[in-house]
């Protein structure tokens, strides 16, 4: 009886293999390159991996970023199938991310093509590799399980079915790259298939890279009746059943019988191919007619969000400050990593509002600055923040990580300074001492840096206009970092005065300066 039950378990099992393998989790991690575990690649991995899962979902299923400098670094892409529920496709994200940095521990490249309730891809690397076709490696499996059919009607249904899909996925009417059809074979039976090429890139090298999976089915899965091949630039499934939940809306096209008069496969090849081409050059020439005008649109967004000194900035809304090209970030990984913002992981409490420590699962140590609803500037200084430190990068100035913007709740995220602010220092007289004369000389000359390269040398030319000791951190080193830049202000190269309306910022006496006036 034992016996038995194994053997009818072990079956079950096998049928499950064989029935439902389309259940996709395949992974490929780079042995050409690998990373210090806890250096900045490895932050910087962290930080973009736990932002996509919000950054994928809330925008129509595609995503890349990058984050670092130099060779620290990285490059990501997300993508879901279209139409997915945000929520599901985020869900996919996240644990495809967490998957991928498992089982990738110190790779500087990885792929993971990953299935939970839909299709999801996460991708990372150390070089750009946004818009570019990439073919290899690739990943093939099929279905050896035995099937009654004529293979030579199946194989000829398949072909016709594939070429119908990719025609789908390449059309101008369809600029997410992604096809769904189902045709019928035999009386009672239907072939479903399903492709889905990365969004950035062209339609022609998306034809180019499904039509490489097709040559792979003649080659390796010919007569199969399911398989998968997924690439680094498309991806491409078949089955007698459906799978992934995309096929709801499809309906499977009637046969005919065999007519003296019925048109060639080789003239219908040829007509899908041509439709294929022409539709392919239109779709090109369309997209560089917008990108042309999505460069001219973005430009006069950020002519006026970061207006000069002398007038006052407009944001037409909250999606201004996505051209900043900082990251965001998933507002439940934020609560995750402030332990719901615990009162014992508060840094300090400002006019913007309060700061918080955050550690997020990779250990990257983070401060966390939330939006206070009571804040009369608060949202202005948010938005101020991230349009213009986000394109700051230097030794002397903190530096901006992400944001995140979700209901009533606006988050800024930074890197963790630990010796707090200067006036921590400066006005406790036990503190004080710490501060010998060669970390004091070391303190004023990288201020002095930080406010010269934002007064003459970043592209930008910045007024702090709140520079005081509590808006001075002090990392481990004692190295000074200038923050809070929700009061500053860009002026025009060849601007030397401007003026001035109401104060804001910190008073001293009585004392303002033009620095504390908000035009």
């Amino acid at each position: 009886m034992i016996f038995k039950m194994k053997l009818e378990n072990l079956l079950l099992i096998l049928w499950f293999f064989l029935v439902g393998f389309h259940v996709a989790c395949a992974h490929k991690c780079s042995e050409t390159g690998f990373f210090i575990p806890h250096g900045k690649f490895d932050t910087n991995r962290g930080l973009l991996l736990s932002s996509l899962a919000s950054n994928v979902s809330g925008r129509g299923g595609f995503y890349n970023s990058s984050v670092g400098q130099g060779s620290d670094r990285v490059y990501a892409v997300g993508m879901c199938i279209p139409g997915t529920e945000p929520k599901v496709c985020s869900n996919c994200i996240h644990l495809a991310s967490n998957e991928l940095m498992e089982t990738c521990p110190n790779q500087t490249e990885g792929l993971l093509w990953f299935e939970k309730e839909t299709l999801c891809m996460i991708r990372y690397s150390n070089r750009l590799f946004f818009g570019t076709l990439e073919m290899e490696p690739s990943y093939k499996v099929y279905n050896t399980a035995a099937f009654q059919v004529n293979l030579t009607e199946f194989d000829n249904t398949w072909e016709a079915l594939m070429l119908r899909v990719i025609a789908q996925a390449t059309s101008s009417s369809n600029p997410m790259y992604y096809g769904a059809g189902i045709q019928k074979i035999g009386s009672s039976r239907n072939i479903y298939a399903f492709v889905l090429c990365s969004k950035d890139i062209s339609p022609w090298n998306c034809a180019k890279c499904l039509r490489q999976n097709v040559d792979d089915y003649r080659s390796c899965c010919s007569g199969k009746q399911g398989g998968l091949t997924m690439r680094l630039s498309c991806f491409m499934e078949w089955d007698l059943y459906p799978f992934f939940g995309v096929f709801q809306n499809q309906t499977s096209p009637t046969t005919h019988k065999k007519d003296s008069k019925k048109i060639s496969t080789g003239t219908i090849v040829g007509i899908i191919v041509l439709l294929t081409f022409m539709s392919s050059v239109l779709l090109a020439l369309g997209l560089a007619l917008c990108r042309r005008r999505k460069t001219y649109q973005e430009f006069a967004t950020e002519r006026r969000s970061m207006t000069t000194y002398g007038t006052e900035p407009q944001y037409d809304d909250a999606d201004d400050i996505t051209t900043s090209g900082s990251l965001q970030f998933d507002f439940k990984a934020i609560e995750a990593a402030t332990c719901n913002f615990h009162e014992s992981n508060k840094l300090g409490h400002g006019g913007f509002g309060e700061v918080y420590k955050g550690t997020f699962p990779n250990g990257t140590e983070v401060a966390v600055k939330r939006l206070s609803n009571s804040s009369g500037q608060g949202e202005q200084e948010f938005q101020n923040e991230v349009l213009l430190v986000a394109k700051l990068q230097h030794r002397n100035l903190v530096k901006l990580l992400g944001f995140s913007v979700e209901r009533e709740e606006k988050i800024l995220v930074y890197e963790f300074v630990p010796n707090k602010s200067l006036d921590y220092f400066l006005f406790d007289h036990r503190k004080r001492s710490q501060l010998d004369w060669r970390k004091r000389y070391n303190i004023i000359g990288g201020i002095t840096r930080g406010i010269l390269y934002l007064h003459q040398d970043s592209r930008l030319t910045i007024i702090h206009r709140d520079l005081k000791a509590s808006n001075i951190l002090l990392d481990a080193d004692m190295n000074p970092k200038i923050s809070d830049f929700g009061m500053a202000r860009n002026f025009r190269v060849d601007q030397t005065e401007a003026n001035t309306g109401r104060v804001v910022g910190t008073l001293l006496g009585g004392y303002g300066t033009t620095n504390h006036c908000w035009n």
